[in-house]
């Protein structure tokens, strides 16, 4: 190991432990993450602005677009799992979102305004950007182990906001000149890159020990079995239904968010550019917390004090708030709301989703975890947006709203605790039962 190659390995060991022949696997881990998430989140105030325009009622519709065609990617996903070999088709995926971001950027340079065209921009990035976060994780639980996720995950993650934070203050700093649809362009430059450093990751894991090269070897072949196996295993394993019973009431509580989020911004800020700039702004916050969180506390805490805290910490969080916002139901507290939840989200609770896998074997890492993680996830996104609807129409004030939320996020930190707590007493490899 040369003298730079030592001082590399020995920063990263004063973060996260991380070993001699582990540095550079998770610096390109790191880095995937960077321009997969970084590309995302540039894009991201373009699809809320484009929320603003189509209106409430008009996104509430769309979110049940979002569902159906979830199901759909998640088993034509599995399809090409088991005919395609990961190393092909994982890159393959980031060229084609690359491609669309910037068809629909020239698209959306013609006429800002066309309903059409924003309306499958907001189902399509809303279907993508879920799907393209559970691939990224299923490839890296693939080749890190349920030890080294404990260690490592949180450093890994810290790559994906990093990339969070500079995409959206890109886009925040360059929309007044380049438009909505040059943000799209940016977009679509960040996928290629993302696309350089997964094949990076592959070559470098390579020379590993037998245990795990064994991820990226099998990269080279289908995974087999046929498109419904996601499912099927699913349905089988407590355990996993846990884990969606835990992303259902963790759709819920965001949903109730979003729709109080996209009321707020409405009411207080008319022009669409000034909304593009403070949904940013807001990224912007909420990445900065979460890249230290994500370096110096999460690692800590799934070692020190188990999955179970980092599963638990945001749903307690969010009781107090949506108590908070019961009382006071303006747009500094939503602000600070959506900060602290996303925050928490990205700190401690996407970390702590995926060591609930690390355990599991690859066929349930990929495509029981697909499932979960998109057509579940949309699903429950579409439920709950109809039932936010139907709670308006009701005639419920924002107050009374808000404590309902408040009694989602109460079970849904019973359920955290109960799944990391399953989760610290696993020992070995175990197939979700």
């Amino acid at each position: 190991m040369s003298g730079q190659d030592r001082w590399i390995q020995g920063a990263l060991a004063r973060i996260a432990r991380v070993e001699a022949h582990e540095w550079r696997p998770v610096v390109a881990a790191f880095l995937l993450f960077f321009f997969v998430l970084g590309s995302y989140f540039a894009v991201r105030p373009v699809r809320e602005t484009i929320a603003t325009l189509l209106g409430r009622d008009r996104v509430a519709d769309l979110w049940g677009y979002t569902a159906v065609f979830s199901v759909v990617i998640v088993f034509v996903y599995a399809w090409l799992l088991a005919r395609v070999r990961r190393s092909v088709l994982l890159p393959a995926i980031y060229g084609s979102v690359a491609v669309i971001l910037a068809a629909l950027g020239a698209s959306l340079r013609g006429d800002e305004s066309n309903a059409t065209v924003g309306a499958f921009f907001y189902v399509w990035i809303s279907v993508l950007n879920l799907m393209l976060v559970s691939v990224c994780w299923s490839f890296l639980l693939e080749l890190f182990t349920g030890e080294q996720s404990k260690r490592l995950f949180g450093l890994i993650a810290a790559g994906g906001t990093t990339g969070a934070l500079v995409g959206p203050l890109l886009a925040s700093l360059l929309v007044d000149r380049i438009g909505n649809s040059g943000v799209l362009y940016l977009g679509a430059a960040g996928f290629l890159g993302a696309i350089a450093c997964q094949r990076v990751l592959l070559a470098q894991w390579r020379p590993a020990s037998d245990a795990t090269a064994g991820g990226a070897r099998a990269a080279e072949t289908g995974m087999g079995g046929n498109p419904f196996a996601g499912l099927f295993i699913v349905l089988r394993s407590p355990y996993l239904l846990g884990i969606a019973l835990f992303v259902v009431l963790l759709s819920a509580v965001n949903t109730f968010l979003y729709f109080e989020q996209l009321r707020i911004v409405s009411e207080t800020f008319a022009d669409t550019a000034r909304r593009t700039e403070v949904f940013a702004t807001i990224d912007v916050v909420v990445q900065s917390l979460t890249v230290v969180s994500q370096l110096l506390l999460t690692g800590w805490i799934a070692s020190r004090l188990g999955v179970r805290m980092l599963l638990t910490l945001v749903p307690l969080l969010m009781v107090l708030g949506f108590a908070v916002l019961s009382a006071v139901n303006v747009f500094g507290t939503i602000a600070a709301l959506m900060v602290a939840r996303r925050w928490g989200e990205y700190s401690f609770i996407r970390p702590g989703r995926e060591m609930l896998w690390s355990t599991l074997d690859t066929e349930t890492k990929y495509k029981a975890k697909s499932f979960i993680d998109v057509p579940v996830y949309r699903a429950a996104d579409y439920v709950g947006a109809q039932a936010k609807t139907a709670i308006e129409a009701l005639g419920t004030s924002p107050g009374a709203t808000a404590l309902i939320g408040a009694a989602v996020a109460a079970a849904w930190a019973v359920n955290g605790w109960l799944l990391g707590s399953r989760r610290d007493r696993s020992d070995g490899p175990a197939r979700g039962a």
